[in-house]
């Protein structure tokens, strides 16, 4: 069993959640300008405690079916951001970020996203990881495609979120490149 882990990217250290992350977690979770990107919409504290435990219930789960994992910078334990690979389908995973709006442009998606899915390739045996992302999300776009992800196309009223459904764009890469 792979609990808990810990994943040093060049700019970020992958973890378990702790339930000492909820204020943090809330900071990202309950932020509308992060959500707007996210397949939910904005949460409450409640529902961050119910997050942060759910992920690490899931965690401790034989055999493992996510690595939801807190991102945090190097030296400094707070909780910036989350990277998760969800296992869906034979070696097959999707991949879902979110960094602190105060954080952002600074790398840390990327590091993250790329120590996730390398882990995820190398140690886990992934064959292929999807990433679904909002057409206006320009940002992440160019950091999935900076990563070597193919746009696959549009999945229609993909998501429902902010009162409203909204396309995704469908990308992946695949073990091999």
């Amino acid at each position: 069993m792979t609990y808990p882990i810990r994943l040093a990217g060049d700019k970020v250290v992958l973890r378990e959640f702790a339930v000492q992350d909820v204020e943090d977690v809330l900071a990202i979770i309950g932020d509308d300008k992060v959500t707007t990107w996210l397949s939910f919409d904005s949460r409450n504290r409640d529902q961050a405690v119910a997050m942060v435990e759910g992920t690490l219930e899931r965690a401790q789960q034989e055999p493992r079916t996510e690595y939801y994992l807190a991102v945090t910078k190097h030296g400094d334990n707070r909780v910036i951001g989350f990277a998760r690979i969800g296992f869906a389908g034979v070696k097959a995973g999707k991949l879902g970020y979110a960094i602190a709006a105060e954080e952002w442009g600074r790398g840390y998606a990327t590091d993250a996203a790329r120590t996730l899915i390398t882990y995820a390739f190398a140690e886990l045996g992934l064959h292929r990881i999807s990433a679904a992302i909002g057409p206006e999300n320009a940002a992440s776009i160019a950091m999935v495609e900076q990563l070597g992800f193919t746009r696959e196309g549009v999945l229609r009223d993909h998501v429902y979120t902010n009162g409203a459904w909204r396309d995704s764009v469908l990308y992946s890469v695949l073990s091999h490149e």
